[in-house]
């Protein structure tokens, strides 16, 4: 049985008695601003989307459940074994959410967790899923400026403030690194960057969207004027726009567009500034965007502004792998991740 969001809150009433109960003695508060009860302990948590399912793993892998869709072998050489090839759960948030809710509650979660919008929405399906489950519902900020937190309160909420605490830590000295060295540039001056989805490359973020937080932080998003999520625009309007840089997630398109004669007269293209987003485990600018994005901040901003950014890209790949994913890479597979082979 695959249930709509909907179905999937109302509808866990009747099978409430098999979840856990809440634990009184403690509360988090968490991105949304919602006092979440910590459980007596967390030894199993579930994953309401992708997002989340990173988020965890970087944190404390052993305690994911499973993930929403299960990792191809490709994703899994850079991820734990044991933990990369753990089964596929489904999801109950965002596109395509098919959690079945028997499956979720069989699986017994000490603690069901949400990262990315904290919007009305998703905040009214963490209210009413908690409340008829018994089971603590975290719903924790996705966006860069919301991660340090996030992982405040997740190692709160799972008894591991101290690990919690490092690395929220860490990603708060990344971004900091980051902003320091490029506010020299003005934000008049930064280059106009067209993010292009799909094998046409004709979607895109429009300003505000989650997906294209990374460029909106380095640069100047062609499409932020209109403000949204996700959208299709013509090539038309992309060439109104003229972006100085292309950065795309699709292999595809990346090949093609530059012997495209559509796209021929945009100057990223005579320039050959095209950009493949690497993408494994995860994607560094997008799909899913998580703490993932950490290491395509660094990438991006290696691209744009290289004069301030001398580091190695390679070293660095290596290191926020092998803290982040438990995982070192191989010099081999860091030049496989960064021309954006699988």
């Amino acid at each position: 049985m695959r249930l709509s969001r909907r179905a999937f809150a109302g509808g866990i009433a009747a099978a409430s008695l098999l979840a856990p109960r809440l634990a009184r003695a403690a509360t988090v508060t968490d991105g949304a601003g919602r006092e979440v009860p910590v459980p007596a302990k967390v030894e199993r948590v579930f994953p309401a989307g992708p997002p989340a399912a990173i988020f965890l793993y970087t944190l404390a892998p052993e305690l994911l459940l499973g993930w929403p869709r299960a990792n191809r072998a490709e994703e899994r050489e850079f991820l734990l074994p044991d933990v990369g090839a753990r089964p596929e759960v489904g999801r109950i948030t965002g596109r395509g959410n098919t959690a079945n809710l028997e499956t979720v509650l069989a699986l017994k979660p000490d603690l069901i967790l949400d990262i990315g919008s904290v919007n009305p929405t998703y905040v009214s399906l963490a209210d009413r899923t908690q409340q008829q489950t018994g089971i603590s519902y975290a719903l924790l900020d996705g966006r860069f400026d919301g991660i340090a937190a996030a992982y405040r309160a997740l190692g709160q909420l799972i008894g591991r403030p101290a690990d919690g605490e490092a690395y929220a830590r860490g990603a708060e000295e990344m971004i900091a690194t980051i902003m320091d060295r490029t506010k020299v540039v003005p934000k008049g001056g930064r280059p106009h960057v067209y993010y292009a989805r799909g094998p046409r490359g004709l979607e895109t973020g429009l300003g505000g969207s989650i997906n294209v937080e990374t460029i909106e932080m380095l640069a100047q998003n062609v499409a932020g004027e209109s403000k949204g999520g996700l959208a299709n625009v013509s090539i038309e309007q992309v060439l109104l726009w003229d972006p100085d840089v292309i950065i795309t997630i699709d292999r595809e398109f990346a090949a093609s567009v530059r012997s495209d004669p559509a796209w021929a007269s945009v100057k990223a293209v005579r320039d050959g500034r095209i950009h493949l987003s690497p993408k494994l485990p995860f994607g560094w600018v997008d799909f899913p965007p998580s703490v993932n994005r950490l290491i395509g901040l660094r990438w991006l901003a290696k691209i744009l502004y290289p004069e301030v950014f001398p580091e190695d890209l390679n070293t660095l790949t290596r290191d926020f792998y092998t803290r982040f994913y438990h995982v070192t890479p191989r010099d081999a597979q860091i030049e496989r991740v960064l021309a954006g082979r699988d």
